[in-house]
């Protein structure tokens, strides 16, 4: 299903970083830094995409200039300081964008300070509020607040801001924002063993109900809720060992979600659901990081869409497959040149896959499906 087409660059692969006159002289991100997510490119309201770095003291921001591209703006330079270069960003039924780091700073008397922070986007393109402090599960330990892992992130179906870390035992603590504006205390949602920094995944399903993955040495820890509203419970575990940060999650159907992941032996990937005895094996060949899942109709089938990036040749992938019937298997396809971090799907305004990834010289690059049969993408384009 997937048909590829890639342009080579002329750019020598060892050339510094470019750098941009929008960032005021500052380097592109550094390839070296960029984390694996795959939430980095989103869709606003008005239909633009926009992508999301974070760099030292900044987050790095490029938006189309009319829905569907391909002319964009940027990189433009959003100051945030002593945030980790790492971002989990959410967006909501109203297309506001919510962008959660962790940040470390110190206080007048030098005692480090961690907290979770968050800045608002309303629309495409426009200013960020400033960053706001949710603060840490530990607040009177600075010591313990510096051991908690990176933010996960989910907005509810009311529009509230759910944050969620890795505590110092190994389990996960949460905070939720209310529809006032209030944020609710920290709550402690049990679970040990949980392995990596950046490895809880936040989701929610068609029915408004939130899910909650993370990965330890032997299987996956699942939390759910029963409805709306009501505390997280532990669910049935998954039984497999996945790549610490490898998780991600996609809506196939109503009411429920499949997980997907890089298998922690042989990095396939692997997809599962409550229904499931066992994870299903997609394609061969090993990936690293999360995989980049997007549910969308090809020729007319209900089809998810994959992406990852490869372990052996640094290239993007992509594959498809109809959705839930992994029994029919996925065929990875190389494309482009090798990526940081991890590449991200999106739908544009006029409704085409848009696959994007950064390059090792930190400079965006952008392919989009093309108009015929299939999911044939053009030549990639750099940003």
């Amino acid at each position: 299903m997937a048909v590829w087409s890639a342009r080579k660059s002329k750019r020598p692969a060892d050339a510094p970083p470019r750098r941009s006159a929008a960032t005021g002289g500052a380097p592109l991100p550094d390839a070296s830094s960029l984390p694996a997510t795959t939430d980095w490119l989103v869709r606003g309201k008005d239909g633009r995409l926009t992508a999301y770095a974070p760099v030292e003291g900044a987050v790095l921001r490029w938006t189309e200039k009319h829905p569907g591209g391909p002319e964009w703006t940027g990189p433009e330079k959003l100051p945030a300081p002593g945030i980790v270069p790492h971002l989990s960003i959410a967006q909501g039924a109203d297309g506001y964008v919510h962008l959660v780091a962790l940040r470390r700073t110190r206080l007048a008397d030098g005692t480090p300070a961690t907290d979770v922070v968050f800045a608002l986007q309303y629309q495409s393109g426009l200013a960020v509020r400033d960053w706001a402090v949710v603060g840490n599960p530990y607040p009177n330990d600075p010591a313990l607040a510096a051991q908690i892992g990176l933010p996960a992130a989910v907005i509810d179906s009311d529009g509230s801001l759910h944050v969620f870390v890795r505590n110092v035992g190994g389990g996960i603590c949460g905070r939720s924002s209310v529809p006032s504006g209030k944020w609710n205390k920290w709550a402690d949602l049990k679970g040990s063993g949980i392995v990596g920094d950046h490895t809880i995944t936040a989701s929610i399903t068609t029915d408004g109900l939130m899910e909650l993955v993370a990965p330890t040495a032997g299987h996956i820890l699942r939390w759910t809720q029963e409805t709306k509203g009501v505390k997280f419970q532990r669910a049935e575990d998954i039984p497999a060992r996945a790549e610490a940060g490898s998780l991600s999650s996609e809506r196939t159907g109503a009411g429920r979600l499949t997980h997907f992941w890089h298998d922690a032996d042989d990095g396939t990937v692997r997809a599962w659901r409550p229904s499931d005895k066992a994870p299903s094996v997609l394609g061969s060949g090993a990936g690293t990081g999360p995989v980049a899942t997007l549910r969308t109709a090809v020729d007319g089938h209900d089809c998810t869409v994959m992406a990852r990036r490869d372990a052996a040749t640094g290239r993007p992938a992509l594959a498809a497959y109809p959705t839930e019937d992994e029994a029919l298997g996925a065929t990875w396809t190389l494309t482009g040149e090798p990526c940081a971090g991890a590449p991200a799907l999106a739908l544009d305004g006029r409704g085409r896959v848009v696959m994007a990834a950064f390059g090792t010289d930190g400079t965006l690059r952008v392919a989009r499906q093309k108009p015929e049969p299939g999911l044939a993408l053009e030549a990639w384009a750099r940003v």
